[in-house]
């Protein structure tokens, strides 16, 4: 069975395009978002590209039936030597007006689900002595928007996550990385998400002996 790789959060932009770059290495996809249907597109664009993924509905929000969903991929794909986390909850709120239940909502599926998904793997990773755990971050982690509150406390979240595991895994063989998209990602910008999936892989192909926690994408890279 080739190696597979698990992206949680899968949408048109960056996670899309990381599904290619690892599908184009040979990869065994496993796709995991809410919706089927946003799966179904998806798939069918890598599918017209050569590229084979199977696709797992699952939401991040439900720490229970998102582990569910990675069993069911693991059962299907193997068990990930790469892991992909994506997924993020955006409220247009300023702090004064975010209610707390929004903001634990919103943590849940921007950090929560992040640990959820790597704890649901880490297992394997451990006997095998490899493996690349690879978390979205964003620019509000280091400059708030207001009108964004929730989702700069996810991005500041997962940046944190990231650096301690990382810390606690290398020892291990295995890499833990973010990466902090500090702009709207599109095509033809600094935020392509083509060139940001190269960074993914970059990281994910890194020996040991020089593996990187983070790399940001800012406006002038």
């Amino acid at each position: 069975m080739p190696d597979s790789c698990l992206v949680i959060g899968v949408g048109p932009g960056v996670s899309a395009a990381v599904a290619r770059r690892f599908g184009r290495e040979g990869y065994q996809l496993g796709l995991v978002a809410r919706r089927d249907q946003s799966l179904s597109k998806i798939a069918g664009e890598l599918a017209g590209a050569g590229i084979k993924a199977k696709t797992f509905a699952g939401d991040a929000a439900d720490n229970a039936g998102l582990d569910q969903t990675i069993r069911k991929a693991i059962a299907e794909i193997g068990s990930p030597r790469v892991l992909v986390y994506n997924a993020a909850a955006v409220t247009m709120k300023t702090p004064s007006q975010l209610s707390p239940d929004q903001l634990l909502r919103d943590f849940q599926v921007g950090v929560v689900g992040a640990l959820t998904a790597i704890q649901a793997v880490l297992p394997a990773m451990r006997a095998n002595k490899t493996g690349t755990i690879l978390l979205t971050g964003g620019g509000f982690a280091f400059e708030p928007m207001p009108n964004l509150a929730s989702l700069g406390i996810e991005k500041a979240g997962i940046r944190n996550l990231a650096f301690s595991l990382a810390k606690e895994l290398a020892p291990e063989g295995i890499h833990v990385a973010t990466i902090t998209i500090g702009g709207v990602v599109k095509a033809g910008t600094p935020f392509d998400p083509d060139r940001i999936a190269e960074e993914y892989w970059k990281l994910h192909v890194q020996p040991s002996d020089a593996y990187q926690r983070e790399i940001v994408f800012r406006p002038e890279s």
